[in-house]
């Protein structure tokens, strides 16, 4: 499909945009109908970190406006485990037409979500019933009906119909005991096999997307108060990219500990501290334990090799005494 998006001018007659949503709301809402990782259902994976980048806020900005949009305006639905959003009324704006391209472009999309409880927000304000009764496909309605179906004729297999055989729009294929068979399916056997095992992988990715909220924060709070330049939100973006994108174990006290050495210097710059990082990232200091064993060793070798100061002229004996009479007549 292509990629441009369609903003209705009906949009500025919203109750909600007209009333309720302040120049930043009306601004993050447009960015969230029409940035490039928007796609033809309404539902994509973008990251926090990249809207704080293209909008040049600062992530718990970012933060703020989301919980905003979720829990006041109630416009749009994160997840925050798949890094997916979906927007409510998406399906009433954009999804009026159908037609074989725009079914199969529809289709392939809801193949990759990976929350299906995405698609049933979005669903519910679609008003072409093709394109509901395909995104409901993907909610798991059919599935229990399916089953319910199996029940009562067990005995009894599914047989395709040529026009389901042979038609490549045609949503899915079914087994021959009418089985359908897609990913969610499987992973709903896996989630049924291991939950505790998926319990623990969810704790586990809650903690960590929690800590890094935390060293977000505190690198932040480093950067204003130090004099770096509070307004410098590009200069941050990329100082906490270092993050992610780093073979830094310890990202967070590693930059804090460059940004000290910045201070000491009083170069307060971005490339300065960038530099300090990649020195680091080069030699494989990757702890601050390790960084600190380094200083030391090279201020060591430092002081061994440094020469040996030698008084000028020669020795005097201990046991000298200075005369300044001595030779003269009485």
């Amino acid at each position: 499909m292509a990629k441009f998006r369609m903003v209705r001018v009906d949009f500025w007659k919203n109750p909600i945009v007209s009333e309720e949503m302040t120049p930043e709301d009306k601004y993050f809402y447009l960015y969230l109908l029409t940035n490039p990782n928007t796609t033809q259902i309404g539902i994509y994976q973008i990251t926090k970190k990249q809207m704080a980048f293209d909008l040049g806020y600062s992530i718990e900005s970012v933060h703020a406006l989301m919980e905003r949009f979720t829990m006041h305006h109630k416009l749009i639905r994160y997840n925050p485990e798949t890094r997916e959003l979906a927007i409510k009324n998406w399906g009433k704006d954009n999804l009026h037409k159908g037609g074989k391209p725009v079914m199969d472009c529809i289709y392939s999309e809801l193949k990759e979500v990976e929350d299906p409880s995405l698609i049933r927000y979005v669903a519910e304000a679609i008003q072409k019933g093709e394109i509901r009764s395909l995104f409901e496909s993907f909610c798991g309605q059919e599935e229990s009906d399916l089953e319910k179906d199996m029940e009562t004729h067990d005995e009894k297999p599914y047989i395709a119909s040529e026009t389901e055989l042979f038609d490549e729009s045609f949503p899915y294929r079914y087994t021959t005991r009418g089985q359908k068979e897609n990913k969610k399916e499987k992973q709903q056997q896996q989630q049924a096999m291991h939950p505790k095992e998926e319990n623990h992988s969810y704790i586990e990715k809650t903690l960590e997307s929690n800590q890094k909220i935390e060293d977000v924060k505190e690198i932040v709070e480093f950067w204003d108060s130090n004099g770096f330049g509070f307004t410098n939100v590009n200069a941050k973006q990329q100082l906490l990219s270092w993050l992610d994108d780093s073979s830094f174990l310890q990202p967070k006290k590693v930059i804090l500990k460059a940004m000290n050495i910045a201070c000491a210097t009083n170069k307060r710059r971005l490339n300065y501290i960038v530099g300090i990082l990649k020195n680091w990232e080069n030699e494989s200091l990757l702890t601050v334990d390790e960084i600190e064993d380094h200083e030391n060793q090279k201020a060591e070798l430092k002081s061994k090799k440094s020469p040996e100061t030698y008084s000028s002229g020669r020795a005097v004996p201990g046991g000298f005494e200075l005369d300044l009479t001595a030779g003269e007549e009485e």
